[in-house]
């Protein structure tokens, strides 16, 4: 399992914490997410065999948010 904490400084809500975590858990090999609305962040867990950062991020980004790179 990896673990990576994602900036992503548009968070400012619950909203934006039910989008990010819904879109981020839906997919495959993802073990955990949190959106930590204070912090800006969101803290993935998943198996890097089935998925990867850079699908992760892309599924942040489809629910409106840009993450910085």
């Amino acid at each position: 399992m990896t673990e990576k904490q994602i900036s992503v400084p548009e968070i400012h809500c619950d909203h934006c914490k039910e989008s990010i975590e819904g879109a981020v858990a839906a997919l495959p090999g993802v073990e955990l997410v949190n959106v930590d609305v204070d912090a800006r962040s969101v803290l993935v867990r998943f198996e890097e065999s089935v998925t990867d950062e850079d699908t992760i991020t892309a599924a942040i980004e489809e629910q409106g948010y840009e993450v910085p790179r």
